[in-house]
Order: C-alpha cells, then sequence, then structure tokens
C-alpha cells in the first residue's frame, strides 16, 4: 500500500488487517478540516490503524449548480497541506481533469476518481502517471469485473472503492458478491459505507440518503473482507454543508473503530 505522510499514525498498526478513509465531503473549511483531522488522528493512534484524512476541494458532481462545491483547489489545497502538516495522516482529495494531477500529487497522498468518471481514459492514466496511489469509486453503472480495465489504465497502485451501484431511480443496493469479485482483481478493496446509502437526486435539487443503513453495511463488508472502510464524518452531519442526510457523525465514527477492527480481525482468523 503506498501511501505515506509526515507522521504516518498506526504506522506500527496492531490491526493492519483494515485501513479507514474518512473525512468531511467537501471542504468547508479550515476550522473545520483541522478539528476533524485532529480527532481522527486520535483514533489512529488510539487503536494503531491506519486512517486516510480525506475532503474535497470541488465538487463538480452536483446535482444542482445551487449545491455548495466547495473552496476551489488553490484554497482547497492549502487547507490539505496545513492537515496533513499538522496531524501527520495522509490526505486524499478528488481530481476532476487530467491537468489537475500533477498540481495536487505535489500536496496529497491518494488521488482519487470519482465514480461518474471512472472511464475517463486521459484522467485515470493522468493520475497513474504521478506515481501515487489512486483512488477509484467504482461507477454506479459499473460491473464488478470490468473494474480489471480501470486498474489497467492506473497502474499497479489503484484503490477500488464499492459506493453502491443503481437500481432503478434514486436507489442504490450494495452487492457484496461484487466486492469479492473485485478483491480477485488484486487491488485493495474499500467499501465506501456513507455513499452507499445515498439515494442519488432524491432530495430537493440534491441527493438524500439514510444514516442508520451505515454502520450496519459497513459491518457487512468488513465480514465480507473488504481491506478498507470509507466514511464520510462531520461533527454535526445536519450542518453539513454536502451529503449531509448520509454523512456519518464525528463521533459514531470514533465509536464504531474498535468494533468494525474486531469483526474484521475474527472474520480473518
Amino acid at each position: 500500500m503506498k501511501v505515506s505522510a509526515s507522521h504516518t499514525h498506526g504506522h506500527h498498526a496492531r490491526n493492519n488487517s483494515l485501513f479507514f478513509i474518512a473525512g468531511p465531503c467537501v471542504i468547508e473549511s479550515e476550522d473545520l478540516c483541522l478539528h476533524i483531522a485532529e480527532r481522527l488522528a486520535r483514533v489512529a493512534d488510539k487503536h494503531g490503524v491506519k486512517i486516510v484524512f480525506k475532503a474535497s476541494y470541488d465538487k463538480a458532481n452536483r446535482t444542482s449548480k445551487a449545491s455548495f462545491r466547495g473552496l476551489g483547489m488553490g484554497k482547497g489545497l492549502k487547507v490539505l497541506a496545513k492537515v496533513r502538516k499538522t496531524t501527520g495522516l495522509p490526505v486524499l482529495t478528488d481530481i476532476h481533469h487530467p491537468d489537475e494531477a500533477v498540481i495536487v500529487a505535489q500536496i496529497v497522498d491518494v488521488l482519487q476518481i470519482p465514480a461518474f468518471l471512472c472511464r475517463q481514459t486521459d484522467l485515470l492514466v493522468a493520475a497513474g502517471r504521478t506515481g501515487k496511489t489512486v483512488n477509484i469509486k467504482k461507477g454506479q453503472f459499473m460491473a464488478p469485473q470490468d473494474m480489471r480495465y480501470v486498474i489497467d489504465k492506473v497502474g499497479k497502485h489503484a484503490w477500488l472503492t464499492e459506493r453502491g451501484t443503481f437500481f432503478g431511480y434514486n436507489r442504490l443496493v450494495v452487492d457484496y458478491a461484487g466486492i469479492i469479485a473485485m478483491k480477485e482483481l488484486g487491488s485493495p478493496v474499500i467499501f465506501d459505507a456513507t455513499h452507499s446509502v445515498q439515494e442519488p437526486g432524491a432530495g430537493d435539487g440534491q441527493s438524500s440518503g439514510d444514516r442508520r443503513l451505515v454502520v450496519p453495511l459497513a459491518r457487512a463488508a468488513a465480514a465480507v473482507g473488504v481491506d478498507g472502510l470509507f466514511f464520510e464524518v462531520h461533527p454535526n452531519p445536519h450542518k453539513a454543508l454536502c451529503d449531509a442526510d448520509n454523512t456519518l457523525e464525528l463521533s459514531v465514527f470514533e465509536r464504531e473503530v474498535p468494533r468494525l477492527l474486531e469483526l474484521r480481525a475474527t472474520v480473518g482468523r
């Protein structure tokens, strides 16, 4: 797993069978990101586990043009650099265009490809050429086994993330057999527990969701044997400027980490 940071928390992980990606959907402010990242760093140290901080400087795929998109690349990358330096956590953010790859790779440890862009060859190739780890969200429309072509475009530093599959309008389902199929492709597989409970476009000009399902689905993914778990977290999800309905409360994430590690370790044995 090619991920680094200035002081990688959980480096001597006791529970190295599972890692986490966590943070707010979008960079709302420097203060919020630092507050969340500092709490995540404490969780990483306490439980000896690797946590990658995630937040997007721009959410280009929004239902409505009125939706909050973030601070933009310039301000956003400064925030991510400060998070990385202050907490020692590795950081992850989305890119949307091939030209962004080289610039963003200078700041972050993991480049993320949004689900709707997972077939964009130029974007994938540009991300792969940076030599950074590239986390690709599996498109809601993609067959799990077809992600092998995505890996071919990115290279050996690819991660694959399951985030639900379209099941009619405004509805996603999680195909746990698909997680096993993706694991057979040889890249680390992550389960995105918060995006998987989205109801795409079901809100008033935005996506809705049901955060009550986040933890049960994450537990199921841990039992199936995923390598990582992905959560969008916020100290007050109801006030989150993006993905409020499916974002997990930060205190719930803190509580669940040891339970999920224990579950994964039990299944691993």
